[in-house]
């Protein structure tokens, strides 16, 4: 069976796991990376004209932002144990963190701009949203909504679906810059498995089947949703988290559904 073009494997099993850029992704927005910390290893980057989330998706690390310190930041020691912490860093900064426990840390991107301030997201931020009912609850986490004030272009949110259940369903999709109708967002989702041997799947397609693209993923792995719906299932016994970031032209998520699923709403 042929790897989809959507889905990216992890490289490594430390240091940098994923390095997904607008030019390897073929878009020109979204930037995801993911890196893995023994306790008392350092990183830092600078962001350049892109701005970045850091999100603790497990462990615990010391942060700076071009020297100034930020203190020790994470609580969870996996993404199932509760609501994230994160710091929001925009373009022309130096971020920098040791780790002060084994520290799985993602960064979040996008084009930058705007008059905004480093800071930290601590859990509880923004409230957790349980969304749809039967085999299609999932738990949410909002980092960076669009209606925060806090980024550029950057969209973030957290999402934990319960074993067996389908999630971002039904399908939809927001490829259109048609405000207030939808809007364009590129988008990359960031999948962990509870056991970690689970796997689930995905499928991004558009009306007209000009893309169809069906994964299996697994613990670790990376999609991308340049445009169409993007419906993803867990299987039984196996919870699921994944990471969503999106960013567009606009600072707005406007999505449209699936018309012939939309009858699960009623």
């Amino acid at each position: 069976m042929t790897k989809s073009p959507l889905l990216v494997r992890p490289t490594n099993k430390t240091g940098r796991i994923h390095d997904v850029t607008p030019a390897s992704a073929g878009w020109a927005h979204v930037g995801f990376g993911l890196h893995r910390l023994a306790a008392g290893e350092a990183y830092g980057e600078a962001t350049g004209e892109r701005e970045v989330c850091l999100v603790i998706v497990g462990g615990k690390g010391r942060f700076a932002v071009d020297g100034e310190d930020f203190g020790e930041l994470g609580e969870r020691m996996s993404p199932f144990e509760g609501a994230p912490w994160a710091l929001y860093v925009p373009a022309g900064r130096n971020w920098a963190v040791d780790a002060t426990t084994d520290l799985e840390l993602a960064v979040c991107s996008a084009p930058g701009g705007g008059d905004f301030h480093a800071k930290v997201i601590p859990p509880g931020a923004h409230p957790r949203l349980t969304r749809g009912k039967g085999a299609n609850v999932r738990h949410v986490y909002n980092i960076m909504p669009e209606d925060d004030g806090s980024a550029n272009a950057l969209l973030v949110v957290e999402v934990i679906t319960p074993q067996g259940n389908t999630s971002s369903y039904p399908p939809h999709k927001h490829d259109q810059d048609n405000l207030p109708h939808e809007s364009f967002l590129e988008e990359t989702y960031y999948h962990r498995f509870n056991p970690p041997q689970g796997f689930g799947f995905q499928r991004v397609f558009t009306d007209d089947r000009s893309l169809d693209e069906a994964m299996a993923i697994e613990d670790g792995d990376v999609t991308l949703v340049p445009r169409g719906y993007h419906p993803v299932a867990t299987t039984a016994g196996y919870d699921l988290y994944y990471l969503n970031v999106m960013a567009g032209p606009k600072r707005v998520w406007k999505f449209h559904n699936a018309p012939e699923h939309e009858w699960m709403l009623k």
